[in-house]
């Protein structure tokens, strides 16, 4: 049985690995601006992007999914059960949404979203990513592929998991969706930025 002195260290470790700041500390270590100063000012992996530098925007893709999964695994190897490892999941995602680096901001989460749940499961996981692939193959809008990505995650893991991750997996979900919402009203007015776009663009 799972001590709930453990999973409070759990859930608190994993929040502050998953408020490391990525987009920020990879700006920095490549001479960029700060992403929040430009673009959606997301501090986010295709924010990075706009500043010219796919190296910045790789290390940040990577950082952000790296450290929600650190975290899930981590939790697994200290033998949590899979509920709780679920927690951490999401715990992680609130850390990188509001930052305890960044006073409390954050960015969209895709990313670590990413992250977490490919480490929850490779299969559900791997269906969600498929569909934000595709989707932003056929559209070139990263935040509609965040969107339709994120309906699917809780039918993904619906669908090939008996385990208790699906409400943690709404939970994520639902914040994804909410976190663009403004993103959504540019794409109905046409004003959404596409991937790759330089950073003086919206």
């Amino acid at each position: 049985m799972t001590s709930y002195p453990a999973v409070f260290c759990a859930l608190v470790f994993a929040y502050l690995l998953g408020s490391v700041p990525f987009a920020v500390l990879s700006a920095r270590l490549f001479g960029l601006a700060d992403p929040r100063t430009y673009g959606s000012g997301n501090p986010g992996a295709t924010n990075v992007l706009r500043a010219g530098s796919k190296k910045a925007a790789f290390l940040t893709l990577v950082g952000d999914a790296g450290k929600g999964a650190a975290a899930v695994y981590l939790a697994r190897a200290a033998g949590l059960s899979v509920e709780v490892q679920a927690l951490v999941a999401l715990s992680a995602f609130l850390g990188h949404l509001y930052s305890l680096f960044l006073r409390f901001r954050g960015g969209k989460g895709v990313a670590t979203a990413a992250g977490v749940l490919l480490a929850l499961s490779p299969v559900a996981g791997g269906l969600t990513l498929l569909t934000w692939v595709l989707t932003a193959w056929v559209s070139r809008y990263s935040s509609l592929a965040a969107v339709l990505a994120a309906f699917s995650a809780p039918f993904w893991f619906l669908l090939t998991e008996e385990d208790g991750t699906f409400w943690a997996v709404t939970g994520i979900a639902v914040l994804v969706l909410m976190r663009h919402l403004g993103n959504l009203s540019r794409l109905l007015a046409g004003r959404e930025g596409k991937i790759g776009e330089e950073k003086n663009k919206r």
